[in-house]
């Protein structure tokens, strides 16, 4: 692919990425609440000052409003812009680091990034995981692996995870985070692990395939220990205070898809 059709994939794939951005953190807000996506318009929580187009302009709008809503003054959190730019940022990460390898794959990672960044945010302000982005992720495991059957005569319209190891990490994921989440109920008499959280990993488990999943669970796990830690020594919670897992494991997971490989690859080359 020549350079100049690549720049402006780029180009396109920031400023889309900053729009659905815009648009996740509707959904982030929503969702949750059992409202509507469409209705009512977009409006200031505080003062209910319904937004103009030009409110709404991803991360350009909050610099000119300086963070603040422009009728009651009153601070614009933060998040909303974090959520653009990150949505931004991991669309261009994700046509840079596959975009050479498998057209399809490129737009399953960047529809992945939607699912992930919803449920990273949701989980960390509610504790829950919809439903429907644990099957928006199962799909999209589906599509990829349809995309192997249907186009295996062309490389760029095809991955390089084989189906069985798709089918290995759903099975895996789901029965080995199944059995953590009952064994602890039985075992300490509460979720260790929500149930929410077991159908997240299936789900992707499916769309990463086995290898990565491992790779993810380990990543999360180290990650959530880490920072636990310091949370609970910083605030001195007791060792029952329940933290939602799904942003770490999300955190793994989008680490797994775009790294896994390497660490795959590199792993069986010691031997």
């Amino acid at each position: 692919m020549g350079t100049p059709i690549l720049i402006i994939i780029y180009v396109l794939s920031g400023i889309i990425g900053l729009c659905v951005g815009s648009f996740l953190n509707v959904v982030i807000y929503r969702v949750p609440l059992g409202m509507s996506l469409a209705k009512p318009s977009s409006h200031c929580p505080n003062c209910q000052y319904k937004l103009k187009w030009y409110d709404n302009i991803p991360v350009i709008s909050y610099i000119i409003l300086k963070g603040k809503c422009r009728s009651c003054k009153k601070n614009i959190s933060i998040r909303y812009t974090i959520v653009e730019v990150v949505t931004m940022l991991l669309w261009l990460c994700a046509v840079l680091r596959f975009i050479d390898d498998s057209y399809i794959f490129t737009i399953i990672a960047m529809l992945a990034i939607v699912a992930f960044i919803a449920v990273f945010f949701i989980d960390l302000e509610h504790q829950i995981i919809p439903d429907r982005f644990n099957i928006m992720i199962l799909l999209l495991g589906v599509i990829a692996i349809v995309s192997n059957i249907f186009f295996k005569d062309n490389s760029l319209l095809i991955d390089t995870i084989p189906w069985q190891q798709r089918l290995a990490g759903l099975v895996f994921g789901g029965l080995f985070f199944l059995i953590f989440h009952y064994g602890s109920i039985l075992i300490l008499k509460k979720e260790a692990l929500g149930f929410g959280d077991v159908k997240l990993v299936a789900a992707c488990g499916l769309l990463l395939g086995i290898y990565n999943l491992f790779i993810a669970i380990l990543v999360s796990s180290i990650i959530a220990s880490v920072v636990l830690l310091i949370v609970r020594k910083k605030k001195n919670d007791k060792k029952d205070t329940e933290y939602p897992f799904a942003p770490f494991l999300i955190f793994g997971m989008t680490f797994a898809m775009f790294f896994g490989s390497y660490i795959v690859n590199w792993y069986i080359s010691l031997f």
